[in-house]
């Protein structure tokens, strides 16, 4: 076989490994290695890949962000933001109708803004949001299909670990890919509490509205929320404005949760402990992703692969507003089998060059960043496209009570939502790129 085959070949080898429920990691890793073992006829290069690789991906320094985001966000669990967030958001639209769902929603939005893990944040705002959907009377379906789809904002509203890898990726400045996130994640989150109005006139059975709260107690519920954004504030606008690199922002952030928590009396010496133990075993387990996919990509560029498919692709003279959708509905079909982080490692050194090769009149800083926008978004479609979004799972096995099928019904019309705002943003970037300078 060619170089090119042998790399080819390793894709349905890879999907194999995978659906035989091998770690994505290690999934990658043993592809690669053998497909350089393959290429060169020799063991040696795979033993220098061993020794170097393994030294370059664990020292790079803006991979050292991703253990301190996922410390923030443990520390914000602990410290009652996610309470304080969804009291907050009640308080000024719970008397709506569907109010309490769209409070949800926005203390989704809210801590993703301090988490950046999409499964994280639909963890950790399901055991405070769903006793108060369930109290107020709304359906389980959308109940959970709200929470799923809410989940989704942890990794869009910046700070966003899949953002990072991307950066790290595709060499882009972080700073401004957070940027440029912002505003698709305020869209994506106004588009959820109108699928939210939308499904409870359509279904006025599955929610209603709660009494209106006096001016002096919502005003209360939003002041007990000023640290999430003092947090955000110093965290984002001090990596924008170069006060911070992302990894001393990042910092930053970790050190105002671990107070805020200490603040509150709930920062025990061992709910640090755990909260410590589970951003190791969380950290080990992307690390190890990234360093698989390492290996993958450095036997893919020995095989030419990439460089291949980008030229077919010119050579055949497709606009390139149809190789975008193309790629966008893959990303979409494989959201639901894998999750996020695999899919950004395993994809972006094959698409990546395909959509540099193409002439979207943009700059290619420009494109690369609206192109990452758009992937992110898709992925997080796919965290609750059915039969197998992984939000889904999540919530529906924090609420037995709910048929997986009820949940599957509503968390369609999120799906909805959010197709239409990639094509939004995908026919105008401007939407996603006016704010980078």
């Amino acid at each position: 076989m060619s170089n090119i085959e042998i790399g080819l070949w390793s894709f349905p080898v890879l999907l194999g490994m995978i659906f035989l429920r091998a770690p994505i990691g290690l999934a990658m890793l043993v592809c690669g290695l053998g497909g350089m073992w393959l290429i060169t006829g020799s063991p040696n290069m795979v033993l220098a890949k061993l020794k170097t690789e393994t030294y370059g991906t664990f020292s790079s320094y803006s991979l050292s962000i991703i253990p301190i985001f996922l410390l923030m966000g443990h520390l914000a669990g602990i410290g009652g933001m996610s309470r304080s967030l969804f009291k907050a958001a009640e308080a000024w639209l719970g008397h709506l109708r569907g109010g309490t769902a769209m409070a949800a929603v926005g203390a989704c939005a809210g801590f993703g803004s301090i988490c950046g893990s999409s499964l994280a944040t639909a963890a950790t705002m399901a055991q405070v949001a769903l006793p108060e959907l369930k109290r107020a009377g709304y359906a389980g379906g959308l109940s959970t299909a709200t929470l799923a789809a809410g989940g989704t904002l942890g990794i869009l509203i910046p700070p966003s670990v899949v953002l990072v890898v991307y950066a790290t990726l595709t060499e882009q400045n972080i700073a401004k890919l957070f940027l440029a996130a912002f505003v698709p994640g305020i869209l994506a989150a106004l588009g959820y509490m109108l699928v939210i109005a939308l499904f409870v006139r359509i279904y006025p059975e599955s929610g209603g509205a709660q009494p209106r709260l006096p001016m002096a107690e919502r005003f209360r519920a939003l002041v007990a929320v000023w640290p999430v954004l003092l947090i955000f504030i110093a965290v984002v606008g001090g990596i924008y404005t170069g006060i911070f690199t992302p990894t001393e922002g990042a910092s930053v952030g970790a050190l105002g949760t671990g107070l805020v928590a200490w603040a509150s009396g709930q920062l025990s010496m061992q709910r640090f402990r755990a909260a410590v133990l589970a951003t190791a075993n969380g950290t080990a387990m992307i690390f190890f992703i990234v360093l698989g996919a390492a290996f993958f990509n450095a036997f893919l560029a020995l095989s030419q692969v990439p460089q291949a498919i980008s030229g077919w692709v010119v050579d055949q003279g497709w606009a390139p507003m149809s190789v975008l959708f193309a790629i966008l509905v893959l990303y979409l079909l494989l959201g639901c089998v894998m999750d996020s982080l695999s899919m950004i490692l395993l994809t972006i050194p094959i698409f990546f060059p395909v959509m540099t090769s193409l002439d979207f009149g943009l700059s290619q800083e420009h494109m690369a960043i609206w192109f990452g926008i758009l992937v992110l978004i898709v992925v997080e479609v796919g965290l609750i496209t059915p039969p197998v979004g992984m939000n889904l799972f999540i919530i529906n096995a924090m609420d037995k009570s709910t048929p997986i099928t009820a949940t599957y019904h509503a968390v369609m019309y999120f799906v909805a939502s959010d197709i239409l705002r990639v094509v939004l943003l995908a026919l105008i970037p401007a939407i996603t790129l006016f704010l980078i300078p």
